[in-house]
């Protein structure tokens, strides 16, 4: 399965900070109080559907934990409510990937193997190779990916991954360092 890359954030989702900030506390406490989480937009067959789909985009390595560690699908499930205009594509997606599954190895997306599942993501996450008739895929994978970013990189988890430290005092400022320029290719 080749590698997902996350995708820059883009203007198709119409969210506040406001609610980004709120979703990603209400994740954070849900997962500091180590009770389950119960999802108010998901059905329990979408609410796995997403979890797995959240770790298959941003998996556990050696730097962050997973998409699912950070709270991503609790911050999904606070968006859905907060922009009652993203529960059709988000959960006609889910029910896409549930009927491609089925058309294509006669099961669900949950029920697919690590390599079925590589196999339908491929054919969706790669906009410029994607056959036409995955165009809806394609749009529903590429929302997701998004939506799945911002829960990431809005988290504890996804700021800590970015090695972003926030606004620092600099007592002299030096420039660029070199090893920045060199890879850049630049110099002053």
């Amino acid at each position: 399965m080749q590698l997902l890359a996350v995708a820059p954030l883009t203007a198709a989702f119409r969210w506040a900070p406001e609610s980004v900030r709120e979703a990603s506390a209400r994740a954070r406490d849900a997962l500091a109080r180590g009770t389950p989480y119960e999802p108010k937009q998901f059905t329990t067959h979408e609410w796995e559907t997403v979890r797995v789909l959240v770790d298959l985009i941003i998996p556990k390595d050696e730097r962050s934990g997973s998409a699912t560690e950070a709270g991503v699908p609790e911050f999904m499930d606070f968006m859905l409510g907060d922009d009652p205009e993203l529960q059709t594509p988000v959960r006609g997606g889910l029910a896409w990937l549930d009927h491609e599954c089925d058309d294509r190895y006669g099961k669900t997306f949950t029920a697919c193997t690590v390599a079925e599942r590589g196999a339908l993501l491929d054919a969706v996450a790669w906009p410029a190779k994607a056959k036409p008739e995955h165009a809806a895929g394609v749009e529903f994978f590429n929302r997701f990916r998004d939506l799945t970013a911002a829960g990431f990189f809005s988290s504890r988890m996804g700021v800590q991954d970015l090695r972003y430290v926030g606004n620092t005092f600099v007592s002299e400022w030096k420039g660029c360092p070199p090893e920045a320029l060199a890879k850049l290719g630049v110099s002053y």
